[in-house]
């Protein structure tokens, strides 16, 4: 136990911030960094892919519904390995591993942040669609304006739920050099040698902690979500006559 406090006492920097400010950025922070923008940059993809799913018309429909069901399909480490040596090809120059890793979360990400937003826009009730209709809005503005709004807002459990997946997902950018935190406890280890244990529980304690808040912020929100729909069923009883 003490062996893993003083590990912790002597490379905590190397696991927060990787060889900064003297080599590039790593450890924790760059983990973050890595899965924030993979999910910034895959949400607005995820919604132009939900719009295409829901869409009346079969051009749009079917070639999203494929991309989802191919990469919901296909292992991670599997994309990793194809962006790692198709964006080179296909850009003419190398990328770094953090590149190369971003584009694969945002591919890859996008399938499943899809379903969780459809999977919003499915629960609500069909009464929804039928009196924004009614009002006179159109399909896209209806969509916009009234469905989407209210599906976000029921979805944001599951979508910080999939953040935490992101993060773990990060792990396997070490297969091709990303500065994160598992790379990170690896060269700790490489440099103590006997104590692999101590450093990779670290690591196990770290993620753990991590995800464990995240998970409790989301069952917070999930609790905020249906007492507000209790009380909309409250408000709505009390008004029928």
């Amino acid at each position: 136990m003490f062996d893993i406090f003083h590990i912790l006492r002597d490379n905590w920097e190397l696991f927060l911030l990787g060889q900064y400010p003297y080599g590039p950025l790593g450890g924790l922070v760059n983990t973050l960094i890595l899965a924030s923008l993979a999910l910034v940059i895959a949400f607005p993809l995820s919604l132009l892919l939900t719009m295409a799913r829901i869409s009346p018309f079969r051009i749009l429909r079917y070639p999203a519904t494929v991309w989802v069901y191919v990469l919901r399909g296909v292992p991670l480490i599997m994309v990793i390995f194809w962006t790692y040596f198709l964006v080179p090809t296909l850009i003419g120059r190398n990328v770094s591993g953090f590149t190369t890793m971003l584009c694969t979360l945002v591919v890859y990400q996008s399938a499943y942040l899809c379903e969780i937003v459809r999977g919003g826009i499915q629960a609500l009730p069909s009464g929804q669609y039928e009196a924004s209709r009614a009002l006179g809005l159109g399909y896209f503005r209806t969509t916009a304006w009234v469905i989407l709004p209210q599906a976000l807002y029921n979805s944001l459990p599951s979508l910080i739920s999939q953040f935490i997946s992101i993060i773990k997902e990060t792990t396997l950018g070490y297969v091709i050099n990303v500065q994160e935190m598992t790379f990170a406890a690896n060269q700790v280890n490489n440099q103590l040698l006997t104590k692999p244990f101590q450093v990779f529980f670290i690591l196990a304690i770290t993620y753990y902690i991590l995800c464990y808040g995240l998970t409790q912020l989301a069952q917070w929100f999930e609790h905020r979500i249906d007492k507000k729909r209790q009380g909309s069923v409250d408000i709505a009883s009390v008004e029928q006559p």
